[in-house]
């Protein structure tokens, strides 16, 4: 009874499992883009576009302190999963007290040293004198509640990898659910702006928390809490930080992507050229969360099955993942090359942004076919608990290819903007060969040993 959801990731049909764990995944992380934009429009109206600017400036920075606590969870998730198709219970039981002594430990220190330096980060990351004090009174109430924020990110990632994705997508539904409600009422109806928003959204996890712990708490289930697990343990805090190290150095390098891209483009061609690249990111932001949602429902099976000694099934969730994101992105690559006008008039009407989108789309829309083949295999080696190589495919587009293109492209290009444009496809490019090379170097992982 207690074994059975995890029996079945190891012998249900593999493409049934996939939709399962993925559906769900992506149904929440719509729901949490939903809210997003929701979010973005109450700040913007209740509070002014001062205010909507200074959330735009402390993005960034709840990115980075998101970092943090995918550190622990993607990799203590992984982790889980292996353990329990190694049918290593205590383990696996181990790895839930550890995710949530480790996220109280990072979170606490993050907001330390956010609270120290809250305004000269701010500052350094584009807030002026006018957004400042929005930027301040938004992430002080965000970093207090940080440590309830990577817990209910961690816990999230244990119900997956438990065998209960659908629960994880209740718990992100019902965060987004009382967030979009209090939000009205703080900014609006009790008049606290900003800090009403941020004091929603720390709010809203809060109760999502609660409603994760209930799961946990049931003396039912396989993985659950009890006396015994909250000692740190040092082979299980090792593991974890060092398979999420991979998607952590993502998010990181992500943020850096942008900045300088921003830079470049705003150097060569200006405002409207950054408004251009902020069209095609939120289109390509909306295929590549569905992607990461196919992501999600293949980790657990994948690491589930390598603990397990059953390759053939990883193999397995590997290639229909892979066929998933291609047809994803397949229509992204239509809609960017087919209807660039349309897919822009979604955000804006100007004349003058529409027709200055068009060309970049279709360039960088012109390599969609090939990123989901990158995205996944990256996250096959995070499944599988291969920190080293997911480390290393997670940064080649963004720190070893795209960075340095971007700097010396609009060099070599007549028209420098242009050359920040291709910079993007020519790393995709390169970084799906990297992966293909990767991946067939690591072949012998997925064999059976003589």
């Amino acid at each position: 009874m207690k074994s059975q959801v995890t029996y079945e990731l190891g012998t249900a049909p593999v493409h049934k499992l996939l939709l399962t764990y993925a559906l769900p995944a992506i149904i929440a992380m719509t729901a949490s883009s939903l809210y997003n934009i929701v979010d973005s429009i109450y700040i913007g109206r209740g509070c002014g576009s001062l205010a909507f600017g200074a959330l735009t400036v402390a993005k960034p920075f709840m990115d980075i302190c998101a970092a943090f606590g995918s550190l622990v969870g993607v990799g203590a998730s992984s982790l889980l999963s292996i353990y329990l198709g190694e049918k290593d219970y205590e383990r696996a039981n181990r790895v839930l007290g550890n995710v949530i002594v480790m996220n109280i430990i990072l979170s606490a220190v993050v907001m330390v040293v956010g609270l120290m330096w809250l305004d000269p980060i701010l500052m350094s990351f584009g807030a002026s004198p006018d957004t400042i004090g929005y930027a301040h009174d938004y992430m002080e109430i965000i970093l207090f509640g940080n440590i309830l924020t990577h817990i209910y990110f961690g816990l999230n990632a244990m119900l997956r990898a438990s065998g209960h994705p659908r629960f994880s997508m209740t718990a992100t539904i019902v965060a987004v659910t009382i967030n979009i409600i209090l939000d009205p009422i703080f900014i609006f109806g009790l008049d606290m702006g900003v800090r009403g928003a941020a004091l929603a959204t720390v709010l809203s996890q809060a109760v999502a928390v609660v409603w994760q712990l209930t799961k946990f708490m049931d003396k039912n289930e396989l993985v659950r809490f009890h006396r015994g697990i909250w000692r740190l343990n040092r082979h299980i805090t090792r593991r974890s930080l060092a398979i999420g190290m991979s998607p952590f150095l993502y998010n990181i390098a992500h943020c850096f992507v942008v900045i300088i891209i921003n830079n470049q483009l705003k150097l060569f061609g200006g405002d409207m050229a950054i408004a251009s690249y902020g069209v095609i990111n939120r289109l390509t932001f909306v295929f590549a969360m569905i992607v990461m949602g196919f992501n999600q429902g293949m980790q657990p099976i994948a690491g589930y099955n390598y603990g397990a000694k059953n390759y053939d099934r990883v193999k397995k969730s590997f290639y229909i993942t892979c066929a998933y994101a291609t047809g994803v992105m397949g229509i992204m690559f239509i809609l960017g090359e087919v209807f660039p006008v349309f897919v822009t008039q979604i955000f804006s009407d100007e004349i003058e942004l529409i027709e200055q989108t068009v060309v970049p789309m279709r360039i960088i829309c012109s390599t969609m076919l090939i990123i989901g083949f990158q995205m996944v295999t990256g996250n096959l080696f995070t499944s599988i608990g291969k920190a080293g190589r997911s480390i290393f495919l997670s940064l080649t587009r963004q720190v070893l290819y795209l960075i340095p293109l971007a700097l010396l492209l609009p060099k070599l290009f007549d028209d420098p903007v242009s050359g920040v444009w291709w910079s993007i496809p020519i790393s995709d490019t390169l970084s799906a060969i990297t992966a293909v090379i990767v991946l067939l170097s690591a072949k012998k992982l997925l064999q059976p040993k003589a």
